[in-house]
């Protein structure tokens, strides 16, 4: 297992500033990387978030 912080959906909405909507639309869509943990506990690692965020930046440039 990876050394990453696993992230709650609320965490990744404080850290973004938006909605729950919106974190869930980016997982739908596979922009941000996310797993399943149990039958509904979805986590985001902090490593998936960090990508995202990279790739905003970049494409912002």
């Amino acid at each position: 297992m990876r050394s990453d912080e696993m992230l709650t959906v609320p965490e990744v909405m404080a850290k973004l500033k938006v909605s729950r909507w919106t974190v869930y639309q980016l997982i739908r869509s596979g922009e941000l990387g996310s797993v399943l943990v149990g039958e509904r506990c979805r986590r985001i690692p902090e490593s998936a978030l960090n990508d995202y965020v990279t790739r905003l930046c970049e494409e912002a440039a």
